[in-house]
């Protein structure tokens, strides 16, 4: 019998690489029940305006929401609720220190690859307005610039 192969869509927090200087990344778990994995993995989930806390030494995935499918419904105050994630310890104290820094721990994406459900996050330092601005003029001058060279392709 050959295995049902389920398509991947997948969930990425758009708004993190132009809102925040991003800097080193780590994938860790995240405690899910069975419905939230089967949302997850039918891509129904959504990482806009969702961040990391810590907590007694343990980290905390906020506003993350996770809508239910047809076959497994969520209860709205579910949706929302803060998640637990996994890490090693020497991980979580240096997010700990980043974060008594003044930075904030941003998540990027999630990852469905394979069995497990894994996050991926990283340490963000929020940008300026003028910073933005900046990003905003060097993604123009490069698509302008790759415009440029297609058209004058033969």
């Amino acid at each position: 019998m050959a295995k049902k192969k389920i398509r991947s869509h997948s969930i990425t927090n758009r708004r993190a690489r132009y809102d925040y200087e991003l800097g080193d990344s780590w994938i860790v778990g995240i405690v899910l029940n069975g419905r939230e994995t089967k949302a997850l993995r039918l891509g129904h989930g959504q990482l806009k305006g969702a961040y990391v806390t810590v907590k007694d030494n343990e980290l905390y995935l906020i506003n993350a929401t996770i809508s239910g499918t047809s076959g497994a419904s969520i209860d709205e105050h579910e949706q929302t609720q803060a998640r637990k994630l996994l890490a090693k310890k020497n991980e979580i104290s240096k997010l700990i220190q980043a974060k008594e820094q003044g930075n904030t721990i941003i998540p990027l994406d999630i990852l469905k690859e394979g069995r497990y459900i894994k996050l991926r996050i990283a340490i963000g330092k929020g940008k300026k307005r003028y910073d933005k601005r900046q990003t905003i003029k060097t993604r123009e001058t490069e698509r302008q610039m790759k415009r440029i060279l297609l058209s004058s392709r033969p």
